[in-house]
């Protein structure tokens, strides 16, 4: 009797409807993880650790939204502000040729990043494929240090979004908009990916719309539509293209980096797209291409034309600071009293929009990370709702150190905290190539067929060569610049600021070899996982389709080829 008694409240209970109250509470429940076979060992578990995640996250990223997040997404203040410090230390020549060079490789790394997640679109892809394809020291160092990037950045673009708001004169504290910038991020990704996907999208377009009036309203005050008159190239030869020669030069590389930081994103959004990633993915990372052109290359020759690198203005203020932007100098020097205001709305929705890219990064990373085995595991609770709750409260209670906005020692105390992480851009770029390179060495020393891959990089296995040595580059250059500071005495302080994130990768590295007990853990080639991750694990259907797309592209005129390469 108690036994039917009890049945018969079950069901009951199961079909009584569920409230909007119930139904937000059952959602921060754990989501049943998918059951693994007892026959697959230790190491498989391991390797497969990231695919299993999936299954939890919610795949409903949009096309419309994964186009517009590699188009616009993390644009921000490495644009907008530090442009700035960059024109005024090398001048626009060196501008263009900084953010030139950086696009070159950064090009080069997106295609070898699209291959790798169109096969693998697993969570965590650049943690992942470091473990998998080269060691997973390297793995764990990569890993961790692109986590601390992000979890680092969100206190960082909190406190430039509140001082942004500053622009208007506002007599509001700064840590009331802290608080309320902290909030609303925190609630969007509270949201799930949704609410990611679409903050980013709607970012992005204001993103967009807010660099082509610039660069139309640019060649208008150029051509002497602004009350200084006709501009011309004059600032070119009067204070001249370069400021400091080479040095100059190789400084602006590295604001170039930063400035075009988080694009590898779009590669943490493989796991969930809602779209076969194959096809999604490459055809949003050929977005990339535009938005080096659009949003840099085009708006940075605007921008030297426009603002003379001596400008006090360029330096007269705080890096942060919007009015510091050279955007807002051209405009304000062209004489528009209106649109300084509005530019300065769309530099505030960019520090919001990376700010909420910043919860999304970390989380992901470090679900990443605690399903190989490489962090606590309680960083692999994924709820119902396909949110990491874990990593999202630690990127919260990190959050917090926004609030030292009220600290006269508050740049201190971020200047060594972005130290912390701050070469972490490089060491990811890196890890993603020399990831691509050992995977198709990979291909080669197994006599795979590159035909089995649903898309092959447009730069090859050589792209990934020419971004590693250039990326290697670069960080030699950083430690020059580091020890040797432009206008400078080499400082103790100074080079740790600069260079502190390379002694931060390097005891990750060897940390994780000394508490793993072994020291050559490179994944040789012969053994290498080349197939688990993949959606589709039928090879023979992959080449036959690979076969006609290559039969109908051959038959395309050439224009339409070139079209197909950009788009």
């Amino acid at each position: 009797m108690d036994k039917l008694s009890s049945s018969e409240s079950s069901r009951t209970t199961a079909h009584e409807p569920q409230t909007t109250w119930h139904r937000v509470r059952d959602s921060f429940k754990r989501a049943e993880s998918p059951t693994i076979p007892e026959s697959t060992s230790a190491l498989d578990i391991k390797i497969e650790g990231a695919e299993n995640s999936d299954g939890n996250l919610n795949k409903s990223l949009k096309k419309r939204q994964l186009q517009m997040i590699a188009l616009g997404g993390c644009v921000g203040s490495g644009l907008f502000i530090g442009s700035g410090p960059a024109l005024a230390t090398g001048g626009p020549g060196a501008l263009l040729i900084g953010w030139a060079v950086v696009s070159s490789f950064l090009y080069c790394t997106m295609q070898s990043l699209a291959e790798l997640a169109a096969v693998f679109p697993v969570s965590g892809s650049f943690a992942t494929y470091s473990t998998r394809f080269v060691d997973p020291s390297w793995g764990f160092a990569i890993g961790w240090n692109y986590a601390l990037f992000w979890v680092i950045v969100l206190p960082l673009e909190l406190v430039a979004s509140s001082m942004t708001i500053q622009f208007w004169q506002s007599d509001i504290n700064t840590v009331v908009w802290v608080a309320i910038f902290y909030v609303f991020i925190l609630g969007l990704n509270l949201c799930g990916n949704k609410g990611f996907g679409e903050a980013e999208f709607v970012a992005s377009v204001i993103k967009v719309l807010g660099v082509v009036g610039f660069n139309i309203l640019a060649i208008v005050l150029i051509c002497g539509g602004g009350k200084s008159g006709f501009i011309g190239a004059k600032y070119w030869y009067h204070p001249g293209a370069f400021s400091a020669g080479f040095k100059g030069v190789v400084s602006v590389l590295v604001t170039a980096v930063y400035s075009l930081a988080g694009t590898e994103l779009i590669g943490l959004t493989a796991a969930e797209s809602s779209g076969d990633p194959s096809i999604v993915l490459p055809k949003a990372i050929k977005q990339v291409f535009w938005r080096i052109m659009l949003f840099y290359m085009v708006t940075l020759t605007m921008v030297g034309f426009l603002v003379p690198y001596d400008s006090k203005k360029l330096v007269g203020h705080a890096s942060s600071d919007a009015s510091a932007s050279p955007f807002v100098i051209a405009i304000n020097a062209g004489g528009i009293k209106v649109l300084p205001s509005i530019f300065n709305v769309v530099v505030l929705v960019s520090l919001l929009a990376i700010g909420n890219s910043s919860v999304y990064g970390f989380s992901r990373t470090i679900l990443a990370l605690a399903d190989q085995g490489l962090a606590p595991s309680i960083f692999s609770y994924v709820d119902r709702a396909g949110r990491p709750l874990a990593g999202i409260a630690l990127a919260a209670f990190v959050g917090l150190l926004s609030f030292c906005a009220a600290s006269p020692k508050q740049s201190e105390v971020f200047a060594w905290l972005m130290a912390l992480s701050g070469l972490s851009t490089l060491f990811t770029w890196f890890s993603v190539c020399l990831a691509h390179l050992r995977f198709r060495w990979g291909m080669q020393r197994q006599g795979r067929d590159l035909m089995e891959l649903p898309y092959t990089a447009l730069t090859g296995w050589i792209g990934s060569l020419y971004s590693c040595v250039c990326l290697v580059v670069v960080l030699c250059f950083q430690f020059w610049t580091a020890l040797f500071p432009l206008g400078k005495q080499p400082d103790a302080k100074v080079f740790f600021e600069n260079y502190l994130g390379a002694v931060v990768v390097l005891l990750f590295f060897v940390g994780h070899k000394i508490y793993s007990r072994k020291l050559n853990t490179i994944v040789p080639l012969d053994t290498m996982d080349l197939d688990t991750g993949r959606r589709n694990n039928d090879l023979e259907l992959v080449k036959q389709e690979n076969y006609e797309k290559l039969a109908a592209y051959r038959a395309m005129p050439w224009y339409k080829k070139v079209i197909n390469f950009l788009v």
